[in-house]
């Protein structure tokens, strides 16, 4: 058995000629990758807003699912929903999390912006 830090213990390496980064979701290379101008959802085009707190050690946040739009105007709303409720939040998997409970708040700041947004859940 070989040495785990001798160099014969790396003859499995693998060395790739390829140059630059690639999207993890297309293997694309950065520069030609589609990923961020399609839309990360492909819901209905309504906001759904609704408080939740299920899974976050009964910390509330505000979630808003079901807006199509591209990666990059998902993160500039976020920032911009969160400068407006002067708290944090993030960006996962295409839902847009705020903490605390502001749901009336985001609805009226979204149909402010031009979007359909409806309460969810109770």
């Amino acid at each position: 058995m070989k040495k785990a830090n001798s160099f014969a213990a790396l003859s499995g390496l693998v060395y790739s000629t390829d140059s630059g980064r690639h999207c993890p979701a297309c293997e694309q290379p950065q520069d030609d990758c589609i990923c961020a101008e399609q839309p990360v959802n492909s819901g209905d085009g309504i906001a759904r807003v609704r408080r939740e707190s299920k899974g976050r050690g009964g910390k509330t946040v505000t979630t808003i699912q079901g807006l199509v739009l591209t990666l990059e105007e998902l993160k500039t709303l976020t920032a911009a929903l969160k400068k407006r409720c002067g708290c944090g939040g993030s960006l996962k998997d295409g839902v847009i999390e705020i903490q605390g409970d502001q749901v009336q708040l985001l609805i009226e700041e979204l149909q402010k912006r031009g979007f359909t947004a409806i309460k969810s859940g109770g």
